[in-house]
């Protein structure tokens, strides 16, 4: 079940590897898409709006989770890459008391705080009570979310990027099943969307955790690797912080934004809203490509076969390049068709802002690209606090955006603010990835 990244074509690796990861950020995505439209559907465009209004919040802080978890993983990769088995369980063992801890905390003061925080944003006072009991209930979950992204982290850190997307795929379908249910039967609004995000991630941790503790052996931990240590939980920590930080700071940027798209109304922020939905899952190649570029290069350092790594770079490259391509081409031609399953024909204006909002994104993809490829790889190498440097470029481009262009610009500023963001870290990334890849060849002893 778990696989060497080591040894074999790093083509074929990648590919094998991203592959079922694929389906399952697709899937993910899906049911994110298939919420949305519910909502726009049989809820209206408020209720749309409310959702997207809470979008760059809920990256802020579930971004964290997803980040600290992936970086928890990273000592994981380093120590199965070397074939250190018992270390790898030490650090599963305190990768889970820090997540519950971390998982405790971030709920208490999520749920306290969210509301006066939708209030600095500016949200509109018509969709502002639905925004909140939205995201309410997914900070709530917070401890389903810890669990999902920590347990598939562990999985993956292996090489098993199979597992996870079985319980990802159920929780899809199922959270698709108790949207048409809590919102259209039992009329319950937007709470019924978050509550059915929250149960399916819940079903999808539980299943990932009983499955793997049974059929994975490598997993069984013993009394002494069960303790508690304070310097794997320092490892941990100096590598989950750094990229839950990395996912924070680029949401930052993202709720600056926000904020001010927010002032154009409720109309902008449902553009804003479908637009992002239909991006993220042309996007999940890219989310795909990154995940397997942090476990191939944790395995590669852990077994000290760096050159694999420049080999891994170019063929996932020229993946990422591929398909940047392919996808601005289907969005050309199919965005302003795709912007109508989410909003009535009759609010032209909107699906127009859709469709420019596809555009100009689309035609950045390829720097999108390498922002993932690139910064998840230097991640995987050990290297996490050169990702929060990344995310800075990030939130400091799109802030300008926000703060500068929009109130000048409106809606159009809005669509390229991801762009600019996009190759602001580009700009930071690969003269970091030349100065990682040089310090770890020294490091290693490889010159």
């Amino acid at each position: 079940m778990t696989k060497d990244m080591t040894n074999g074509s790093p083509m074929k690796l990648i590919l094998g590897f991203s592959v079922p990861l694929l389906f399952g950020f697709l899937f993910q995505q899906f049911y994110n898409l298939v919420d949305t439209l519910i909502v726009g559907r049989f809820l209206g465009v408020d209720a749309l709006a409310a959702v997207g209004a809470t979008g760059s919040l809920n990256f802020l802080i579930i971004g964290f989770c997803m980040g600290v978890c992936n970086g928890f993983a990273i000592p994981l990769a380093h120590r199965f890459g070397a074939g250190d088995y018992k270390a790898m369980r030490a650090f599963m063992m305190n990768a889970v008391y820090l997540a519950v801890v971390f998982a405790a905390v971030m709920t208490v003061l999520t749920v306290v705080y969210c509301k006066p925080i939708l209030r600095l944003m500016r949200t509109p006072e018509n969709i502002i009570d639905d925004a909140y009991i939205y995201i309410v209930i997914i900070f709530a979950g917070i401890p389903a979310t810890y669990l999902y992204n920590l347990i598939s982290g562990i999985i993956r850190s292996m090489g098993d990027s199979r597992t996870p997307v079985v319980f990802l795929t159920i929780a899809s379908v199922l959270n698709i099943a108790l949207d048409l249910v809590l919102i259209i039967t039992f009329d319950m609004g937007v709470a019924g969307a978050a509550l059915a995000t929250v149960i399916s991630q819940a079903v999808s941790g539980l299943g990932c955790l009983i499955y793997s503790l049974g059929k994975f052996e490598i997993l069984h931990a013993d009394e002494e690797e069960r303790k508690i240590n304070t310097f794997y939980m320092k490892t941990l920590c100096n590598m989950g912080v750094p990229m839950g930080l990395q996912y924070s700071i680029t949401a930052i940027g993202s709720v600056i934004l926000q904020s001010a798209v927010n002032t154009l109304g409720s109309d902008a922020v449902a553009a804003m809203t479908a637009g992002s939905r239909i991006s993220m899952f042309f996007c999940c190649p890219y989310d795909a490509l990154g995940s397997t570029m942090a476990t191939y290069g944790g395995q590669n350092v852990g077994a000290k076969k760096l050159d694999r790594i420049r080999e891994g770079l170019k063929s996932c490259s020229i993946l990422g390049i591929v398909y940047s391509i392919i996808a601005f081409v289907v969005l050309f031609f199919a965005g302003e068709w795709l912007a109508g399953f989410f909003v009535e024909s009759a609010r032209a204006s909107i699906i127009g802002d859709v469709q420019l909002f596809l555009m100009l994104n689309s035609a950045f993809y390829i720097p999108l690209a390498f922002v993932n490829i690139v910064r998840f790889l230097i991640q995987g190498m050990g290297y996490s606090k050169f990702a929060v440097l990344a995310g800075v470029f990030e939130m400091v481009a799109r802030a300008l955006v926000g703060f500068v262009f929009v109130p000048v610009f409106g809606f159009p500023a809005a669509c390229i603010a991801s762009p600019v963001a996009w190759i602001f870290a580009d700009a930071f990334l690969f003269p970091a990835y030349f100065h990682v890849y040089k310090k770890t060849k020294l490091m290693l002893n490889l010159v």
